[in-house]
């Protein structure tokens, strides 16, 4: 019977059959609506009229995600990366899934004993983590987290480029506005909003040079933080194609003999 449990709750995308498309359907339905309550709890209007039937479905959803969690905890020892009756368990618990699992559920219950209601409404944050299990059955999302995991030295130097030249472009931005703009500039940090405002190129104009050498270095940064920003989508882009061709068994030939590489 755990075993026939684990199949239904853990079988891979596009090979889902019989109780376990039934199961992640209903599941993939009841997060999103989710989504949904959280958007409309907001409009008063919507919530005033609508108070009971909010309240009713996050009791419902409540305890659908808590026995689906117990659930899931008492078949985690057939995955083989749990397998220990006991540590198996703990190592499952804390893993990210569960963890999101956890969370979509803690605020509830949390709120049945807590007296400070301002920390409720803090903690009623946390159901947006609902959202995030429906990644758990999407193929894109993992193709996405295979992609980041693949080029992460990649996607970390290019960060880390970005960093460094908004740094750079702020510290000489401040040496060259501070002297007339005092309140404005007045401090690398404060300057590095602008920069970040700059090599992003958004522009919300609140904070800008006006001395003709720091115009000449906000035209440069902006055409710099293109240049920059495109780094990540490139390196992102190649290793989708990768990882696609790879998945569709592609051959690559040579485009001047034709011969396969």
């Amino acid at each position: 019977m755990r075993l026939t449990m684990y199949r239904v709750l853990e079988t891979s995308t596009g090979k889902k059959r019989g109780m376990s498309l039934v199961f992640n359907v209903v599941l993939v339905t009841i997060i999103t609506l989710n989504a949904v309550a959280i958007v409309l709890h907001t409009v008063e209007s919507i919530n005033r009229k609508h108070a009971v039937l909010f309240r009713d479905f996050e009791f419902f959803s409540v305890m659908f995600f808590t026995v689906e969690y117990l659930l899931r905890v008492w078949v985690s020892v057939e995955n083989e990366k749990y397998r220990n009756p006991v540590w198996g368990r703990l190592r499952y618990m804390v893993s990210m899934s569960a963890i999101i699992d956890l969370l979509a559920i803690f605020p509830f219950y949390f709120s049945l004993f807590a007296t400070d209601l301002a920390i409720v409404r803090i903690l009623r944050i946390f159901r947006i983590f609902r959202l995030f299990r429906i990644s758990r059955y999407s193929h894109a999302v993992r193709l996405i987290q295979r992609v980041v995991a693949d080029r992460k030295e990649e996607l970390v130097l290019s960060v880390m480029f970005i960093l460094f030249m908004l740094i750079i472009v702020s510290s000489i931005m401040y040496y060259v506005e501070h002297p007339v703009q005092p309140r404005t500039f007045s401090s690398i940090p404060a300057t590095m909003w602008w920069g970040v405002n700059a090599m992003a190129t958004v522009g919300y104009g609140d904070i800008h040079p006006i001395t003709p050498l720091g115009k000449l270095l906000a035209g440069i940064a902006a055409m710099m933080g293109i240049m920059l920003f495109a780094l990540p989508t490139g390196i992102l882009t190649s290793g989708f194609l990768e990882h696609l061709r790879l998945q569709k068994g592609a051959r690559n030939y040579c485009p001047h003999c034709g011969k396969e590489i």
